[in-house]
């Protein structure tokens, strides 16, 4: 028995399947729901069964037959391999977009100011940023690649650690050379810049823990500046409003450079949260892929 050219008719059934209805399927197929009942009717006609339980009224009912549940895994897979193998002749081209996932914060502060290291060794590959605080759906977003900030378990995604990172305080050189600044005490006098970007990663340390784990009580941290954006955190410190809680991976070159000073650098806190590479496992042997991986991690160890 010869296989159907019926992808199309799989696909709508696929999407009924996952949905448990014609008119979510067709939304995300962008073709009418009668469309999408008339495909998923053509392939019951050609495999002579039903795909889904049916009422006595013959109104289909969205849910899948035993036969069909069990056929759906197969189905999903041999999508994944198709969409793989696409991404694959892509790749022969000798020039190509590569898209890349990573927070504002982190693009602005690490990986722009690096991104040159990458286009020298591979310069027909152009970089496409999507910056977002938000989790992108790597599969519909077409994301190649991204770097991400957690405890490094994101499902169906492959996470790599890239980079360990220390929380320590950070300030304008101006505000130092005012001589207020000697011991962690000393902060009850400055305005604390809090990073609202972070709230909702759990585990991240907050300035309170902070200040606990430097054993100083009398701080209060209800008061200062809120910023929701990392990045932006860091340039109020820089322009001297305040004294930020800082990520030392943002942190970097602001500190190389002078921008920024480091407060009490013998107190040491690590952060429970890292930087992660991550991709989907099936594209992880994706030349493009995996000279950006490899290049990833070069930088960070330089």
């Amino acid at each position: 028995m010869k296989t159907p050219v019926h992808l199309n008719a799989l696909r709508a059934f696929e999407a009924s399947a996952r949905h448990q209805s014609f008119s979510a399927a067709a939304t995300e197929l962008n073709v009418t729901p009668a469309a999408v009942g008339q495909l998923v009717r053509t392939l019951e006609e050609w495999l002579g069964m039903p795909l889904f339980h049916r009422a006595s009224s013959g109104r289909v009912r969205l849910v899948p037959t035993e036969a069909a549940e069990r056929a759906l895994p197969d189905i999903r897979a041999g999508f994944d391999r198709l969409t793989l193998g696409l991404e694959r002749l892509k790749e022969e081209s000798a020039s190509g977009v590569l898209t890349v996932a990573v927070s504002p914060a982190f693009a602005a502060k690490w990986l722009l100011p690096r991104i040159d290291g990458f286009q020298a060794v591979c310069p027909d590959t152009d970089v496409r940023l999507d910056t977002s605080l938000k989790p992108v759906d790597f599969v519909a977003q077409r994301i190649d690649i991204g770097v991400r900030y957690g405890m490094g378990a994101w499902p169906g995604l492959t996470a790599e650690k890239l980079m360990d990172e220390e929380v320590y305080p950070v300030c304008s050189p101006n505000l130092l050379h005012n001589g207020r600044l000697k011991a962690p005490a000393d902060l009850a006098r400055e305005t604390l810049i809090h990073d609202l970007s972070m709230d909702d990663q759990s585990g991240f340390p907050s300035w309170s823990v902070w200040l606990k784990d430097a054993g100083v009580a009398e701080v209060g941290t209800t008061r200062g500046l809120r910023i929701n954006n990392s990045a932006s955190v860091l340039q109020a410190a820089i322009d001297a409003h305040g004294v930020a809680l800082a990520r030392s991976v943002m942190a970097r070159d602001d500190l190389a450079a002078g921008r920024l000073v480091r407060l009490f650098p013998e107190l040491r806190f690590a952060s429970p949260l890292a930087y992660y590479v991550v991709y989907r496992p099936e594209c992880a042997g994706l030349p493009r892929l995996k000279t950006f991986r490899d290049w990833l991690f070069e930088a960070a160890a330089n």
